[in-house]
């Protein structure tokens, strides 16, 4: 097990930016850089044990500076949508970034993944660790983080959160890879199978915000509960498809609060690469890339329309401004820690 660091490159105020090689006795590798916490690279082996590295992404700074789709993005201080982009908490609203149309997307400015971080390097993992001051983007609170990357030699990369705020707060933090287990250069995602360990789906307005109804899966293009293949519905006549222009959908997982539990698997036949989900979060937002629009990424590669999906941990989105969610809210000097493990194998 070891890590090394490189250089990456500078940012446009003039912050040298360095790259953190994690690798296995497997040959797995996980690249992470300090500028926004962001996983540059992940090199997994396919069923021969070529690796190949699977997450779209960006060979320089600048292009990370920019980063519209948020690839490999660490999010925070929210990540997923805020309705209106503003909630209420001890009796006091606070306005948000309008990013999104009227709501707010992904924390808002500065993204956690376009800021730099302190970095604590171990044998086999990473943390990047930063204050996010009172009122940054609009909330509350001192906020001590912590994103810690950690690769086993089960081919697990593990991603706890961690920190403390000095006031309440909200904290419902992800992170956005975009995943091919053909190759981040492989095409598209639709021909990958999967499976969602989720019963229902949270319900949306036209602009993708869940106001607290909830849908069962069964009988929908949402059922996944037993492994298929994703491009069998991702054009169905089905309304919350219709609405996102393919999968983009916060999954409520079937395991009790808390718990650490297996709530998804991706699977690819050509590779036969696997990637299986392990989290202690409520739920789960299943993306399909419907939005990248000719996206210049590594080695030449050109990102588009369904060339990777996410599979992004979280609280419910909105969850702030509906009660019936589970809450995303930490107290002040709370502790917070919550933990997301992405398995690698092939077969």
């Amino acid at each position: 097990m070891s890590v090394t660091k490189s250089i990456f490159g500078k940012t446009s105020d003039g912050n040298e930016v360095t790259l953190f090689s994690i690798e296995n006795k497997n040959g797995m590798k996980v690249d992470v850089i300090d500028y926004g916490a962001v996983i540059v690279r992940l090199f997994t082996a396919d069923r021969d044990g070529k690796l190949e590295d699977i997450v779209l992404g960006f060979d320089d700074v600048a292009s990370y500076e920019v980063n519209g789709c948020f690839f490999g993005a660490f999010i925070g201080r929210h990540g997923n949508r805020i309705g209106d982009a503003k909630f209420t908490l001890n009796g006091e609203t606070y306005q948000l970034e309008k990013n999104d149309g009227k709501n707010n997307l992904h924390g808002g400015t500065p993204g956690y993944h376009k800021v730099m971080y302190a970095a604590k390097v171990e044998d086999n993992a990473v943390t990047f660790s930063r204050v996010s001051p009172d009122m940054e983007q609009g909330y509350p609170g001192n906020l001590e983080l912590n994103v810690r990357y950690e690769l086993t030699d089960d081919n697990e990369l593990k991603i706890t959160y961690s920190g403390c705020s000095d006031k309440d707060t909200l904290c419902n933090l992800t992170n956005h890879s975009y995943f091919n287990l053909k190759g981040h250069n492989g095409g598209m995602i639709t021909d990958h199978e999967i499976m969602i360990k989720a019963n229902q789906i949270t319900l949306t307005s036209d602009d993708l915000i869940p106001d607290g109804s909830m849908e069962d899966v069964e009988g929908t293009p949402m059922d996944f509960r037993e492994k298929k293949v994703i491009g069998d519905g991702i054009e169905a006549d089905y309304k919350p498809i219709k609405i996102a222009g393919g999968y983009d959908h916060n999954f409520a997982l079937d395991k009790p609060i808390g718990a650490m539990e297996k709530v998804c698997e991706v699977s690819e036949k050509s590779t036969g690469r696997v990637v299986e989900v392990f989290t202690d979060l409520p739920g789960m937002q299943f993306y399909t890339g419907n939005f990248i629009d000719k996206e210049n990424g590594k080695e030449g590669a050109v990102y588009t329309k369904r060339t990777g999906l996410c599979l992004e941990t979280q609280y419910f989105p909105n969850s702030v401004n509906v009660p019936s969610f589970e809450s995303c809210v930490i107290k002040a000097g709370e502790k917070f820690q919550t933990t997301t493990t992405y398995r690698f194998s092939a077969k």
